[in-house]
């Protein structure tokens, strides 16, 4: 089986490393209220690539978008080229949470780990190489010009490794997420992460009796498929 699992929130604490990212830089800013902030803008700039509004845009270029759009609102339209290109690429520089690599590695020694996330390539390997995250493959909304949920996106895991989808689970710590990748036949598993936006924004993570597997974290995971 092909474990593909999506990464922003469900590999990766993307508030935490944002919220640090953007305080370094300015002294004073709320990184809670900048974090949330930025990631807000995600749906609505992939929308515009989907309705057609934008051709084909890779995620680093969609955060710039955003980030541009948002530095006057938290008095931050005096950085610099250089530091507005650094801060773009804190996305590229998130830490994983801490299941996460001792669950990777013993996923690992049973299934083919791969990503599936609307980052784009670079971005993706370079947090894999940052942080050591062990993939097998590295997979991309870029490799099949697609967003999830796009069914080209979780059909396509499949297709790459010739297999039906059936044979593929899903990883993720989102419900919608989850659901477009049943819908195409995929297995799927729910990752809890209360803390994906932060301390003063817990996430609901209850159950839903769609899912096949639901985990506290990959350890339980790991647990629960046998590794």
């Amino acid at each position: 089986m092909i474990l593909a699992f999506d990464v922003f929130g469900t590999v990766v604490d993307w508030h935490a490393g944002i919220s640090r990212e953007v305080e370094a830089i300015k002294t004073g800013v709320n990184g809670d209220a900048f974090a949330l902030a930025w990631r807000a803008g995600y749906q609505p700039a992939m929308r515009r690539v989907k309705s057609g509004e934008l051709a084909w845009t890779r995620i680093d270029e969609l955060h710039r978008m955003i980030l541009d759009s948002i530095l006057p609102q938290f008095g931050m339209d005096d950085l610099t080229e250089s530091q507005k290109q650094h801060l773009n690429k804190a996305w590229h520089r998130l830490d994983p949470w801490p299941d996460v690599l001792s669950g990777l590695a013993r996923l690992k020694s049973k299934f083919t780990l791969c990503t599936l996330s609307n980052g784009n390539l670079g971005l993706l390997t370079n947090m894999a190489k940052r942080a050591g995250l062990p993939w097998d493959c590295v997979l991309s909304a870029e490799v099949f010009r697609a967003y999830k949920p796009d069914p080209a996106t979780y059909l396509g895991v499949a297709g790459v490794f010739d297999v039906e989808p059936a044979s593929v689970m899903l990883v993720a710590a989102h419900q919608d997420d989850l659901a477009a990748a049943r819908a195409c036949g995929l297995q799927t598993a729910y990752i809890e992460r209360p803390g994906e936006f932060g301390p003063n924004q817990p996430k609901d993570v209850s159950a839903d009796p769609a899912n096949t597997l639901h985990a506290r974290d990959f350890l339980q995971l790991a647990d629960q498929l046998g590794c």
